[in-house]
């Protein structure tokens, strides 16, 4: 394997020796976990919404990953969206509203006569931006999308016109789930968009897009100048985005095939002045159109220490990666396992239905029709839901419990005394995932007979109750720790009432 110093790409050589590769490793995660804690100590932000691609060099079975979770303050469930078709004339909304972060105003622009099938975590709540919202998830070409945050310069902030027009992030991320093929294409179709439509900003956005032999990270800008760049992760690559970041790019990016971007996206910098090219500097993408922090010194650590890892990152890492992360802030988890040799039916997204902290991860496949009603949306943290009674179509789910809702009281019971119960709580889920991770091949091989004989309905039956099964045993399991720790708190500390004097909320 090649060895690479730059900024971007991470090369590593392979340890020979089996008892000094366990040790490393060992050693590496033990240097993994005591970095997050310095990122969730010293540079978590309100907007810890965080994303990680590891390139297919540098995994243990040498599938491509991509993970993180979003940051949002409302309610979240899990849809399967099934493949739709619309007629020639079918037209979608887009947009923000006046009601959103930056004003804008919702546009129409035509769909496509055929959206692909996709896995996805929906919520209800984001700068205004109207209901439901997402960040990606998986589709059945096993393209993965993840949405991060990325702060543009604050001149381009105040340049965003009002009311904006566009695309917003979320409408973005879902049309790549409906269209793309591979991640070059997820690339291809925002930037089309943008360029055709504009971008709606909350103050400026990044995605992650990924399939079974690359990446791609995507800057959109505000300021509504139709500013955007890309640039590929390649197999030998590890990114992790929190912010996401693009630093420096050839001034003509695009005749590389590494890059893409909007056609002004040199010549704008250029006649703002706060580029010249007549200096020999290079264009640091970060400097020139974001907040000029480059790395965050946190993400720096953190990737130094995920590299250790490599070339031997499996999943179970990423899944105590964010579990070591999460905030209540932190909505869901996902973590996208992209291999060549799986059919699509069996393109599999393991989902946190809510803070990885204290949600199981379950693998959801693309040959799955359904999930449990308990992870559907329920009411608990909608948007306006305050305001009115229960709609009735949404009795039937409302009459469930709420997946959601049961992780997220788990998660205040372990952090109120989080030395007394942290552990035994990620002790508890990590020994439930570990144990869905050894089913998968089976799983696989089950499915892959079925399919093979012909027996479609039989394996999609197969894989949907398997899912189906797990994603409520992972609920049981949160609903007895919450009723272990609730008991243990009201002997050893009692519940702690909120302090409700003047001056506190």
């Amino acid at each position: 394997m090649r060895q690479n110093l730059s900024d971007n790409t991470h090369s590593y050589r392979r340890r020979h020796d089996p008892l000094s590769m366990i040790r490393s490793s060992r050693r590496a995660l033990l240097g993994l976990l005591a970095a997050m804690a310095l990122l969730l100590t010293d540079n978590m932000t309100a907007q810890a919404s965080i994303g990680f691609y590891i390139g297919k060099n540098l995994t243990e079975d040498g599938s491509v990953i991509l993970a993180g979770y979003g940051d949002e303050p409302s309610s979240h469930w899990v849809e399967i969206v099934p493949r739709k078709h619309y007629p020639s004339d079918a037209r979608i909304k887009v947009g923000a509203t006046p009601k959103a972060l930056y004003p804008g105003q919702l546009i129409e622009i035509p769909q496509v006569p055929e959206t692909c099938k996709y896995i996805t975590s929906n919520y209800s709540a984001y700068a205004g931006f109207p209901a439901p919202l997402t960040n990606g998830g998986l589709n059945e070409h096993h393209v993965a999308a993840r949405d991060i945050w990325s702060p543009s310069r604050s001149e381009l902030q105040q340049m965003t016109p009002k009311p904006q027009r566009g695309l917003n992030y979320s409408d973005l991320s879902r049309i790549v789930m409906e269209r793309a093929h591979t991640a070059r294409e997820a690339v291809q179709i925002v930037g089309s968009l943008i360029d055709r439509y504009g971008f709606c900003t909350y103050g400026g956005n990044s995605h992650m897009f990924a399939d079974s032999n690359e990446g791609w990270v995507l800057i959109n800008f505000a300021g509504g100048q139709g500013l955007w760049i890309a640039q590929r992760l390649g197999p030998d690559t590890f990114r992790v985005s929190h912010p996401g970041y693009i630093l420096e790019i050839p001034l003509d990016f695009q005749k590389n095939p590494n890059y893409m971007g909007s056609k002004n996206f040199i010549s704008f910098a250029v006649q703002q002045g706060w580029y010249d090219p007549q200096s020999g500097k290079p264009f640091n993408v970060n400097q020139i159109y974001g907040d000029a922090q480059g790395r965050a010194e946190a993400v720096v650590r953190l990737e130094a220490k995920v590299a250790q890892l490599a070339p031997h990152v499996r999943v179970k890492d990423l899944m105590a990666i964010l579990r070591t992360t999460a905030l209540d802030s932190s909505g869901y988890g996902q973590i996208a396992h992209l291999r060549t040799d799986r059919r699509k039916q069996l393109g599999i997204l393991w989902v946190a239905p809510a803070s990885p902290l204290t949600a199981p991860f379950i693998p959801l496949r693309l040959g799955m029709t359904d999930v449990p009603p308990e992870y559907k949306r329920h009411r608990y943290l909608t948007e306006d839901e305050a305001a009115a009674f229960m709609d009735p179509n949404y009795r039937g789910l409302e009459s469930t419990r709420y997946a959601f809702r049961a992780c997220k009281r788990l998660f205040y019971l372990v952090h109120e005394h989080r030395d007394k119960f942290q552990n035994q709580v990620v002790d508890a889920l990590t020994a439930f995932e570990n144990k869905l991770i050894s089913q998968q091949e089976l799983v696989e091989r089950t499915a892959r007979t079925l399919y093979q004989a012909g027996q479609d309905d039989l394996a999609r039956h197969y894989l949907t109750y398997y899912g189906k099964t797990e994603a409520l045993k992972a609920l049981r399991l949160v609903e007895a720790l919450s009723q272990s720790i609730e008991l243990q708190t009201k002997v050893l500390f009692d519940i702690r009432q909120p302090d409700t004097t003047e001056g506190h909320q």
